[in-house]
């Protein structure tokens, strides 16, 4: 590959991370929160297991990251970048949405950060709602500055 097609390579694979907010935003509200709310609801419970019926949106996600890798190979072609673009976004999600604020893995309990500590903030505002409907914030990495802490 050129230095232009690695500059190329690259842009689409930020581009795609950053399109997945919105493809995050718009599954969460309208299909966890809306037609797949049966996978979704234990996520808004108490569970007493370490897996939930959520988990499963992952496994769709992870799905399309692999096949999208796949075709793209040995080449690498767009297909490459785009599907490491939702993997790199599928791992910033897991670790902001997992271990910072569900604490799958016991740490970063009490980060220092105003941007992790909004991240939480929205996501317990989400979580302030155990029914399908009512709930707001349904992005997850770029986090509306009403969920800021001041310092």
């Amino acid at each position: 590959m050129t230095t232009l097609e690695w500059i190329g390579s690259i842009a689409l694979m930020l581009g795609t991370f950053a399109f997945m907010e919105g493809v995050a935003w718009f599954t969460h509200k309208y299909i966890m929160h809306g037609l797949l709310w049966t996978w979704h609801k234990d996520h808004h419970q108490r569970t007493k297991g370490f897996l939930e019926w959520n988990d499963l949106f992952a496994v769709c996600f992870s799905s399309v990251a692999i096949v999208l890798c796949v075709l793209g190979l040995p080449e690498m072609t767009w297909e490459f970048w785009m599907g490491a673009g939702v993997t790199l976004y599928g791992i910033a999600y897991f670790f902001a949405h997992d271990v910072l604020v569900h604490q799958r893995l016991k740490i970063l309990r009490k980060p220092k950060s105003r941007y992790l500590r909004a991240i939480k903030r929205a996501h317990y505002v989400h979580h302030s709602k155990v029914e399908k409907d009512g709930a707001e914030s349904f992005g997850f990495l770029f986090v509306k500055k009403k969920y800021w802490p001041e310092s």
